[in-house]
């Protein structure tokens, strides 16, 4: 089952792709990572998928990542007495902490915490940002609002608060029991959603306890203020441009699509480009022109991974829509300028502090285009030393070795990374016999052809990335 392609595909599963052969068909089309997201389904629907994948990932021989994606903390009104009500531009419209039913005067809005970060000035929206309101006046009950763009509104949408940094968790209760869940059945990541600092990950990975990688999804403008610092305490990062959409311009998003993707490559921190990639695939077999265009871009941008949501979630054509995506990685990394692009980046994607396992990746990716070497073999417990290379993005690929099988699935996500549960090694000479042999096995190398290998010593020590050796496979 080796890919084709660098790039991963993460789908998300739901409805209309939750049977196994559904959920193998999805695995032999290209998917890498499964998504399971947590806002929906019961906890017994996520237990079947896991099933199910684990059955894939035993009869192919290939590990498999899973992705639990938590909900959030999600802020919304209440409801109103009449059914939905019209906003006109320009009217009053208040915000009460009171649970009173709401009309289009005034509605409830049962948080607390907005009431104590709102000032005259800041913006509100409702709905998706389809409305639009701006405070004139408030106190810690209550706040009064001009509609600035008016609208239908409904029971229970959803309010943003664009540019203020909420004084809550993002973890909720009800997130706090998914993650119990997810990690029950041996979730290898862990999406945490609507992350606005630092702090909010590091409340994570105290409850994890080192039982998942988590994934900080950008979603708030707020988390872009402190981009590098959400980036150092996150194992990953997950682009997603439809809540970041929401909050700012639509013109903001692509280049701050470019600058998060630049900076999770220069940390070494994988990155995933979501949402709305192949939107129209939801009820269309074939996607548009600019959807295409779309995935391509965030190839050619290094991105580790792209995502599909409803797409394969609930759309008519899950398994057309891997197929499709994998097929625009394939052509663009079949172009020569995706090469020249990647090695352009290569200048400015060293962190400002360098160490050995910096040197030897570097010497590693020079060493294959010089010998034109078919295979980089890592050999890892921790993952630290894959993550290296791919960081790198190396013109071969990338065949990882690890004895713990949740290392070998959770750099299943990594860009490049072929990633292998094997026996553990005891010496330099074992690593270079079993390279060669897993690379002819794999399909990555013929006999005679040159591979090179990277390790760290002593073997088992995470972190210690320190030897390269040139083989022939």
């Amino acid at each position: 089952m080796r890919r084709t392609r660098n790039a991963k595909i993460v789908a998300t599963l739901g409805p209309a792709s939750s049977t196994a052969e559904v959920i193998e068909r999805l695995f032999v089309a290209g998917v890498d990572v499964f998504r399971l997201n947590f806002s929906h389904g019961s906890a017994d629907d996520h237990r079947s998928r896991v099933d199910a994948i684990r059955s894939v990932e035993a009869k192919h021989g290939r590990p498999i990542a899973i992705l639990a994606d938590l909900q959030g903390p999600k802020l919304r009104v209440g409801t109103f007495a009449g059914g939905p009500v019209q906003l006109q531009a320009g009217q009053a419209f208040r915000l009460q902490l009171a649970p009173t039913p709401g009309s289009a005067e005034a509605v409830t809005l049962p948080h607390p915490e907005i009431f104590a970060a709102l000032e005259p000035g800041a913006e509100l929206l409702l709905d998706d940002g389809k409305l639009r309101l701006v405070v004139e006046g408030c106190d810690r009950d209550s706040a009064d609002t001009r509609v600035v763009v008016g609208g239908r509104l409904s029971d229970r949408k959803g309010v943003n608060v664009p540019g203020v940094v909420l004084p809550i968790s993002a973890l909720t209760e009800k997130d706090r029991r998914d993650l119990a869940t997810a990690l029950d059945l041996g979730a290898d990541w862990v999406g945490l959603s609507f992350v606005q600092r630092p702090e909010d990950l590091h409340e994570a990975r105290q409850l994890i306890g080192g039982r998942a990688a988590i994934m900080a999804k950008l979603e708030k403008p707020a988390a872009i203020q402190r981009l590098e610092e959400i980036v150092d305490a996150a194992d990953a990062v997950m682009v997603a441009r439809g809540d970041l959409g929401v909050e700012m311009p639509a013109e903001a998003v692509p280049p701050l699509q470019k600058r998060i993707v630049r900076a999770c490559r220069k940390r070494g921190r994988p990155v995933i480009v979501a949402t709305q990639m192949l939107e129209s695939m939801i009820d269309s077999p074939v996607p548009t022109r600019a959807e295409a265009s779309d995935v391509a871009t965030a190839i050619y941008d290094g991105a580790d991974a792209v995502m599909l949501s409803a797409e394969s979630a609930a759309g008519r054509h899950p398994v057309g829509a891997v197929e499709i995506m994998n097929r625009i990685i394939e052509r663009v990394e079949a172009d020569p300028l995706y090469r020249q692009f990647l090695e352009a980046s290569h200048s400015g994607n060293l962190p400002g502090e360098t160490d050995i396992a910096d040197a030897v990746c570097c010497a590693m990716r020079r060493a294959v285009a010089l010998l034109h070497a078919r295979a980089i073999v890592c050999c890892t417990h921790s993952g630290h030393t894959s993550l290296r290379a791919a960081r790198e993005r190396p013109e071969a690929p990338i065949l990882s070795l690890t004895p713990l099988l949740p290392t070998a699935r959770s750099l299943a996500l990594v860009w490049g990374v072929h990633s292998l549960h094997v026996e553990d090694m005891a010496s330099v000479e074992q690593t270079a016999t079993t390279a060669g042999v897993l690379a002819r096995r794999e399909g990555f190398a013929n006999a005679g052809d040159a591979f090179v290998a990277i390790a760290g010593m002593p073997f088992g020590t995470p972190g210690t990335t320190n030897l390269m050796r040139i083989g022939i496979a």
